[in-house]
């Protein structure tokens, strides 16, 4: 039962639901004839719904077997289910007491399975749906559950977009089960807690909430409940339809809660504090609370050594502040601070835009949407084809546009070194938000230089420092200023440095490994390591 039950009822369904409802809530019959009339009509016009009936010889007694074709295993319902319930023996001690044929059947006959007991067409409903069997008998009041799953979903492999070098290759799959074990294995401790619950009218979605007892923040895994608790819609489908519901600030462009598909950082995010949410159907779990500086690292981050690692996220950085600014700062320059530029390179720029027909700002705006069309084109096709968009948009309609004179030689290297910059982003969110603000930047270096681009920024900082993600600073540890996070943010500290875990994410029990965890190399040639 859905710990979030309670709020989801106070919906007003239609009148198909109301009718639903009022069947969900009856008990189970005595008579099978009865329960399987309730289940025909709760489930009519599913022809994917399974009605085995038959007649337990030995007790005289009629017994059917329910169930979703494709969501259990059949092969395993027709050796092993059925047969070891026909195996009923008529030596065997059982009377028609109520409650004895169903307890005797869930004890002896059916332990190969996930067996347990249901006592009403609401349970019924749900195990159906969620790829069980249910074994009704008759003059039982009672029925049986029968876990034997056989929807095989996509197998274990490689993320396809956060990929690594040095790491794990193992990302998440569409099934929710597979999901929580791959974390189990990885964090093997009985204070690894994982809540479940049910979202969505139709779709009733599970989703499970976990998070380590004792590290999580007490406050925001209760508010993490309660805006869940909130949500009453009729499908979630994919993470994104949670995100998008218990955000702080639904009116930003910028990511509040990150998502990924790699088990290894929703670990690493865990035993930080953090909390990861799966979801049933999706590859993709949702991490909170959040900053702006995790969308800019990676997993990998933490496999290299700190000097390489820290190497990395300044270069990330650099692309990071080249991809939203550089086209900006070209039209910006261009147009009205000319002085700035070199004299010899602003005679290339101005001999290479005199056959342009267009000022600046239209140039870059041009090539800009060009580049989103091709790059949204390449992610749609096929992979054999978005390659082949990819070359005929680089080389081909660059080149013919230039020798056209519609655009600039100098502008299409301008939006080469950005295109290249904007994939150096780990985050497509936060990528999706670069995008957006870089055309805001081109708009505001055209038509007021670098006072326009300057007022922009500052904008886009206020508005970040005024963003929280469930109650957390979005631009910690930047803004408040907090010198020990600081060790893990731009740049990464060795490991034997990094002592606490982020105050972010949790202010109490913080430290995660003991001090004085330095490695010291041996003090002569001839001391032996120990």
């Amino acid at each position: 039962m859905s710990i979030f039950s309670k709020d989801n009822q106070n919906s007003k369904p239609q009148c198909n639901e109301e009718k639903n409802e009022k069947i969900e809530e009856k008990p189970l019959s005595k008579a099978i004839s009865d329960n399987l009339s309730t289940i025909r009509q709760l489930f009519s016009n599913c022809s994917d719904v399974v009605y085995r009936e038959f007649v337990i010889d030995s007790i005289k007694l009629s017994a059917a077997l329910v169930f979703i074709n494709e969501l259990v295993d059949t092969q395993l319902i027709n050796e092993v289910t059925i047969a070891s319930i026909m195996d009923i023996k008529p030596t065997t001690s059982l009377d028609n007491s109520s409650g004895i044929i169903v307890d005797t059947i869930k004890t002896r006959f059916l332990h190969t399975a996930n067996v347990s007991e249901i006592s009403n067409i609401h349970v019924l409903e749900e195990s159906l749906l969620n790829g069980s069997a249910v074994l009704l008998v008759d003059k039982e009041d009672k029925g049986l559950k029968i876990a034997i799953p056989g929807f095989r979903g996509r197998d274990i492999s490689e993320p396809t977009i956060e990929k690594v070098i040095r790491g794990p290759k193992e990302g998440f799959t569409e099934n929710i089960s597979v999901n929580t074990a791959m974390l189990r294995k990885k964090i093997k401790s009985s204070n690894l807690k994982v809540e479940n619950s049910v979202l969505g009218r139709q779709t009733k979605t599970i989703i499970h909430i976990t998070y380590i007892d004792g590290i999580v923040d007490e406050k925001v895994l209760k508010e993490l409940k309660y805006r869940l608790s909130k949500i009453d819609t009729d499908a979630i489908l994919e993470s994104g339809y949670i995100e998008q519901l218990i955000q702080d600030t639904p009116k930003t462009i910028f990511p509040q809660i990150l998502h990924t598909e790699r088990p290894d950082r929703v670990a690493g995010a865990i035993l930080e504090g953090r909390i990861a949410i799966l979801i049933d159907g999706t590859p993709f779990a949702l991490i909170v609370p959040t900053t702006m500086v995790l969308f800019l690292q990676t997993s990998e981050d933490y496999s290299e050594r700190y000097i390489i690692a820290s190497f990395i996220r300044i270069v990330r950085f650099i692309f990071f502040l080249v991809s939203l600014l550089l086209p900006g700062l070209y039209v910006g320059i261009v147009s009205y601070h000319k002085e700035m530029v070199p004299t010899a390179l602003l005679i290339s720029i101005m001999e290479s835009a005199k056959r342009v027909p267009f000022p600046v700002i239209i140039e870059a705006l041009i090539m800009e949407a060009t580049f989103e069309a091709l790059r949204e084109a390449g992610v749609r096709l096929p992979i054999p084809a978005n390659q082949t968009v990819g070359i005929v948009g680089a080389l081909v309609i660059g080149d013919a546009a230039v020798k056209a004179g519609i655009i600039s030689s100098i502008m299409v290297i301008i939006v080469s070194i950005t295109a290249v910059a904007s994939f150096g982003i780990p985050s497509y969110d936060m990528g999706y938000a670069i995008r957006v603000l870089r055309f805001v930047i081109i708009f505001l270096g055209g038509l007021f230089g670098l006072y326009g681009i300057l007022l922009g920024l500052l904008v886009i900082f206020i508005h970040l420092v005024s963003l929280r993600s469930f109650g957390v600073n979005y631009l910690s540890p930047i803004a408040p200023l907090n010198l020990n996070e600081l060790k893990d943010s731009f740049i990464r500290f060795p490991k034997w440095a990094m002592n606490k875990r982020p105050g972010s994410a949790n202010e109490k029990n913080r430290r995660r490994q003991r001090a004085g965890s330095k490695p010291e190399p041996p003090k002569n040639d001839d001391e032996e390591l120990s």
